[in-house]
């Protein structure tokens, strides 16, 4: 199993110039061998690019990713990193979304497919990170 960060979905939805050929390689290649998943949080993140629920749904089902809970271990270490980047003087207040989905790869013990990775490997050491080379 492999979760999806948003960033490598909205790639794909968006064409995005520098990142679609990536971020759809990824998603094809590591769909042969593995479960790909994604959480509320990542729904969430992507439903701005929808008008309606039946939309995204179907979306999410022809880029064969599963939706999965975020269970409550995962939640309290999301609440439990965040609180650390704030004493370490995180000054942002919209990244509580990335330690959710930092926290649900690191409970899940799966990999997270992301280009986001300075805070996810800061946080959440234990989650190996799929990334670009480039980003590493």
């Amino acid at each position: 199993m492999i979760l999806v960060d948003t960033n490598v979905i909205l790639d794909i939805l968006d064409r995005d110039p520098a990142w679609h050929l990536w971020s759809s390689a990824q998603l094809r290649r590591l769909s042969l061998l593995h479960e790909l998943v994604i959480n509320p949080v990542i729904y969430a993140e992507m439903s701005p690019r929808f008008m309606t629920l039946a939309g995204l749904d179907r979306r999410v089902a022809e880029l064969e990713l599963r939706v999965l809970g975020i269970p409550r271990s995962a939640a309290f270490l999301a609440g439990k990193a965040f609180v650390q980047y704030r004493r370490q003087g995180g000054a942002k207040s919209n990244v509580l979304a990335d330690f959710f989905i930092g926290a649900h790869a690191a409970v899940l013990e799966c990999p997270l497919l992301t280009r986001d990775t300075k805070r996810y490997a800061g946080y959440f050491p234990t989650v190996s990170l799929i990334a670009p080379p480039t980003i590493c």
